[in-house]
């Protein structure tokens, strides 16, 4: 009997990314997802023998126009598992009335699930 398989957040890391000069919120994410990114080592799938397409990667991004994320762009700069990218309102927007320009400040939170079976796992006593 084979045990069913549940989804485990396995990762969750965040990250901060910005456009000073051009507004463009899609920059500001994917920069905000890099710095998340580089803040992880995922070795548990060579490890452990997972294959890294089964790892669902949740993308949360906090900007103040959300609707100005292209969220494809974002999910096409994960190097592993599958995307899902939301944007939500978020982040910050600096006005600089001197340059007329908006500096645009971008959060990322990633999350990485893995289906896993229970008996895959156990605490040490």
């Amino acid at each position: 009997m084979t045990d069913s398989l549940t989804e485990k957040r396995i990762i969750l890391e965040m990250g901060t990314g910005n456009d000073l000069y051009g507004a463009d919120y899609t920059k500001a994410a994917i920069r905000a997802v890099h710095d998340a990114l580089h803040h992880s080592s995922i070795v548990l799938f060579k490890s452990l023998g997972y294959d890294h397409m089964t790892m669902r990667v949740q993308v949360t991004i906090g900007v103040q126009a959300p609707d100005k994320v292209d969220c494809d762009r974002v999910a096409a700069e994960l190097p592993r598992g599958w995307a899902e990218v939301t944007a939500v309102l978020g982040g910050l927007d600096v006005r600089d009335e001197e340059q007329e320009t908006t500096h645009v400040i971008a959060t990322a939170a990633v999350e990485a699930y893995l289906p896993v079976a229970a008996s895959d796992w156990r605490l040490c006593g």
